[in-house]
């Protein structure tokens, strides 16, 4: 992506993490940017292709993270760490783009939507099939994987909404602190 179209994603995400996406025109986007809305076109194709573009480079990064914890050897515990180290810090990368992958998404096509909903069900999977590794090891008990994948994916994806790059946590400590509090409601007492 050149310095300029990757300047105008920026701050089209920006602004739909401000105004939201439906309330972002690609007026809006060419004036933030000094730009005459006809020649914006040159860069993108539409507000859509941009949201697009968002939510599956998201959802390629969020998959990749969590095949590779699944395809290595460890058990649950690090496991469930791992996957919440690489959510998160995916996450924390760029606040606008996750901001917008997290709320925006349901503004996508048709088709574009069938297929993000079935990555996303894909992603949660992964999720699952360390909770019942978890449990088959006997550290973990037993729960609704589902309604418990759903929880920690949505505490994590709460991150984007008060972490400050800036601020008092590192990404690697903020999943330190998250995968403590997710797991000790996991955890079989008895190990």
């Amino acid at each position: 992506m050149t310095p300029r179209k990757l300047e105008i994603f920026q701050t089209a995400l920006s602004l739909m993490k401000s105004k939201g996406y439906a309330n972002t025109t690609m007026r809006d986007i060419a004036s933030a940017v000094n730009m005459e809305a006809a020649s914006l076109y040159n860069h993108i194709a539409s507000k859509e292709d941009l949201l697009a573009i968002t939510c599956f480079d998201l959802a390629d990064q969020f998959e990749k993270g969590i095949l590779e914890v699944n395809d290595i050897y460890f058990d649950a515990k690090e496991k469930l760490r791992m996957a919440i180290e690489a959510h998160t810090q995916i996450l924390t990368t760029n606040l606008d783009a996750s901001y917008v992958f997290i709320h925006e998404w349901r503004h996508l096509s048709a088709d574009k939507l069938n297929e993000f909903k079935h990555r996303r069900n894909q992603y949660e999977n992964g999720f699952i099939e360390i909770l019942k590794l978890g449990e088959n090891e006997g550290v973990f008990n037993e729960v609704d994987e589902k309604f418990v994948v759903i929880t920690i994916l949505s505490t994590l994806n709460a991150t984007i909404e008060w972490y400050k790059p800036n601020g008092a946590f590192t990404p690697k400590q903020v999943a330190n602190k998250l995968s403590d509090f997710i797991l000790n409601g996991l955890l079989n007492i008895k190990n």
